[in-house]
């Protein structure tokens, strides 16, 4: 796209890629927290289509709308971890029942009930259903997982995607959340990890990843509160996330 001049029409090329923009804004924040904001995530990534512009080279090879994606991607990720949308506390929270579900499991060779894992964290039943209200554990994978350098708690851990060898071939963007989900190994995993939750909340991880319905539209479904919804949410998270960290 270029003006009578023969260059490029840089504003035209922006309006063009605007929807891209708010297309890749849509899908990220579907898996987001409720505090963060859709027009903070676009904003970022018009920033990001624009430092896209400014550094493209045709004569690489690459499609203007690929180079774009990953840039835009990558500036909505960068802005995200920035922000540390997930505070220190509620990652440690949403780690402590992560560990203790996986526990739980170990001892009894099946899914543990909330009772059972409220009693491993040493709370009462309430208490930590209130907990699981505020961590709100919305990603299945952390932002912090999506390098191979993340390092949490001073533990040494080896890193989610490690344990999964997702390469970082040039063929891949090893900060584009959606690539790295497609590899198979992890898919068949994740698949199998769903499979082993209670029915209620295999229909609520359903309703919400695959309908994209909200916590809103699930609770009136399942005839419960919202905030009950979001307990049940975050438990499936970490019943999940400790399924793929023994996987």
């Amino acid at each position: 796209m270029y003006t009578a001049k023969g260059q490029l029409d840089r504003e035209a090329l922006i309006r063009q890629h605007v929807p891209l923009v708010r297309r890749l804004a849509h899908h990220m924040i579907a898996k987001l927290p409720p505090n963060i904001e859709l027009d903070d995530l676009i904003q970022v990534g018009m920033i990001g289509l624009t430092e896209a512009l400014s550094r493209y080279e045709a004569a690489q090879g690459v499609q203007f709308e690929t180079f774009a994606t990953q840039r835009i991607r990558g500036a909505m990720l960068d802005e995200l971890r920035e922000g540390d949308w997930m505070s220190r506390s509620s990652r440690k929270s949403q780690k402590d029942i992560e560990k203790a579900v996986q526990r739980v499991e170990q001892k009894l060779g099946r899914c543990p009930l909330e009772s059972e894992i409220a009693a491993e964290l040493g709370m009462s039943l309430p208490d930590y259903q209130s907990l699981l209200g505020k961590v709100r554990g919305t990603q299945l994978v952390y932002l912090e997982d999506m390098t191979r350098s993340g390092k949490e708690d001073g533990e040494g851990e080896e890193g989610f995607l490690e344990r999964h060898d997702i390469s970082d071939n040039e063929d891949s963007n090893p900060n584009n959340p959606v690539e790295l989900l497609r590899d198979q190994r992890l898919r068949a995993a994740l698949v199998k990890a769903i499979e082993s939750l209670p029915e209620r909340e295999q229909y609520i991880m359903g309703m919400y990843y695959e309908h994209d319905m909200n916590l809103k539209e699930i609770a009136a479904v399942l005839d419960v509160t919202e905030s009950r919804i979001c307990q049940l949410h975050s438990q499936s998270i970490a019943r999940l996330r400790a399924k793929m960290r023994s996987h």
